[in-house]
């Protein structure tokens, strides 16, 4: 996830091919980091954005438009002032450095052709768009950085642009096997740190692919790579290089079912297999919007659900506490037999007693051993079997009420952890919804005024349609759990559930054919996905036929009983097409 030298020349590379000798028509600044510029080049309209965000720095063509502030903030009328119908002569990066250098021709206040530099720097919190003269002085910047916030180098009007250098990294570009040999092996990290550490523009993930494509471990100690080992890395890099070089670039996703976890502009085989699923795109930057968009796409939806993951997380540790509590004082009743027997057995031998006595020594007859029996001094052989029997009494009742308490502590915690698990499926604000309903109808959020409206729930379960053709049904959350068993799944019906931890019902319609054992692998994935075992290599899953399935009398929503059940071993997985519902 990362904005590598790589990335950047690919987008360099598409820059060129679509704006270089294009003319800017309009400069807009939609956030205060961020610029669009709107293009024009051979009668075609494009547009450019660049985002200098701390956060989320960003270089793409986009063919989307976003509302500006009324007034223009000032770096931007600079712009305009300046470059505001300029041609852009080249677009360029300095090495393999995460720096975009555009170059723009303008016509002065006297009509004379001069030249301006707009230097994008996508280096995450160091990110900035400084625009210079051709000289590279420094006109302005989106960022003011000043002495007193960077030692290193000052982005202030007057002051000469240069690239810092803080730690001494080798071009990866041009760096010779004798050079890279000796670079390597004398950082003092694993082979993966090292390449990124000591080569410009290479990104941990891209370190990574580097060591998988040499077949080299990439947590081996840089120093320990043998000479044979540093020849096939730099030869690996090479061929990389080249690819770079002569505008190669394989621009790709790389998704863990539908979430989006990496991205690059060379094909990242070291997430082949598994869960893993890696998708090739048409241009870096559409690569950008998709995996960007989807990104904030569950950022959202994790910000809209806070409230109800607080909720769920606080009841959550209030019973994971009530139940640790009940088990030490459950366990605490496990010696009331003790004292059951230590008032039979004086039953049987109190005649021995003759009073005064602290203890009573004799035969068990349960166990065939001699036994010693606690007696109060005070008080008669019957009087201290009566006290032994109050004792045993309270213990079992005691026992009795904590173990109907222990049974509703662990039924709410499995509930809340259900609930949990929806919540981090959930895809929209109407999933939410369901699943507020739910934390209403339980008591977990306050219900609503007996005058406001029901909110109509427009949430639908997951469908998918497997390899052989058959229809498959998720449950996003305990209600629509409840209703695909018991409403929509029939009879004959293949039910699915990940073995022992919360997570979706999954229902495969028969339609009353058998099915083929790659769609038991396929539903098994599914129910392995879309349950808390999602990030496990390998889960349990269970199957049955849905005629076999029974509901938990006075249970939560989508809570059932079965017995005689199938299992498989599934690795979890979401790579079947959707279906609309």
């Amino acid at each position: 996830m990362a904005f590598d030298g790589i990335v950047i020349a690919n987008l360099v590379h598409d820059f060129r091919q679509a704006i270089e000798g294009g003319r800017i028509v309009k400069i807009a600044q939609p956030e205060k980091d961020e610029l669009l510029f709107q293009i024009k080049k051979d009668g075609v309209s494009c547009r450019l954005l660049v985002s200098a965000s701390a956060t989320l720095p960003l270089a793409y063509l986009t063919d989307t438009n976003k509302p500006s502030p009324m007034t223009a903030p000032n770096f931007c009328m600079l712009l305009r002032k300046h470059i505001g119908s300029a041609r852009i002569v080249s677009v360029t990066q300095p090495g393999l450095e995460r720096i975009i250098e555009i170059t723009l021709e303008h016509l002065d206040e006297m009509g004379d052709v001069c030249r301006k530099r707009l230097m994008v720097e996508l280096m995450g919190k160091h990110s900035n768009i400084i625009f210079c003269k051709d000289d590279l002085t420094i006109l302005d910047s989106i960022k003011h950085i000043s002495s007193q916030v960077s030692s290193v180098r000052e982005v202030l009007p007057g002051r000469t642009y240069f690239i810092p250098h803080t730690i001494e990294k080798a071009d990866p570009l041009t760096v010779s096997p004798e050079e890279f040999a000796a670079l390597i092996p004398a950082a003092p990290m694993n082979t993966q740190k090292a390449l990124y550490s000591r080569l410009t523009g290479i990104s941990p993930i891209i370190a990574e692919e580097l060591c998988h494509l040499s077949s080299i471990d990439p947590d081996k100690g840089a120093g320990d790579l043998t000479e044979s080992e540093l020849l096939h890395l730099h030869r690996t890099l090479v061929l990389m290089m080249e690819d770079v070089k002569e505008g190669r670039f394989c621009p790709n996703i790389v998704y863990q079912g539908e979430t989006p976890i990496e991205f690059a502009s060379v094909p990242l085989t070291c997430f082949e297999g598994g869960s893993y699923e890696r998708k090739e795109y048409p241009s870096v930057s559409q690569v950008l919007k998709t995996y960007y968009a989807s990104r904030e796409a569950l950022t959202r939806i994790r910000q809209k659900s806070s409230d109800l993951r607080r909720i769920v997380q606080t009841a959550l540790e209030r019973n994971y506490k009530k139940l640790d509590l009940q088990e030490k004082q459950l366990k605490d009743t496990e010696k009331r037999e003790k004292y059951r027997i230590y008032g039979e057995l004086l039953n049987t031998y109190g005649y021995e007693l003759t009073g005064g006595e602290k203890e009573l020594k004799c035969l068990n007859y349960y166990t065939n051993e001699e036994i010693r029996i606690p007696l109060d001094p005070q008080l008669t052989a019957k009087d201290n079997a009566k006290k032994h029997f109050d004792r045993y009494n309270k213990l079992k009742r005691t026992f009795e009420a904590l173990s109907q308490l222990t049974l509703e502590t662990r039924q709410e915690i499995e509930h809340l952890e259900s609930i949990s698990n929806a919540l981090d499926i959930a895809q929209n604000e109407n999933d939410l919804t369901q699943i507020k309903e739910e934390l209403m109808e339980y008591g977990y959020v306050k219900k609503r005024r007996s005058g406001d409206k029901k909110p109509k729930i427009t949430s639908r379960p997951f469908h998918y349609l497997s390899s052989d053709g058959f229809h498959i049904y998720v449950g996003k959350n305990n209600y629509q759990n409840e209703e695909l068993t018991f409403k929509i799944a029939g009879g004959g019906d293949w039910w699915f559930h990940a073995k022992g931890i919360p997570g979706s019902h999954v229902i495969v319609k028969s339609e009353g054919k058998e099915l083929p054992d790659r769609v038991y692998e396929e539903a098994g994935a599914l129910a392995a996905w879309y349950s808390k075992g999602r990030n496990n290599e390998k889960v349990e899953v269970d199957y049955i036929q849905r005629k076999n399935i029974r509901k938990v009398a006075g249970g939560a929503p989508g809570f059932v009983i079965y017995h005689t059940n199938y299992s498989l071993v599934a690795t979890p997985s979401c790579h079947l097409p959707e279906v609309d519902s």
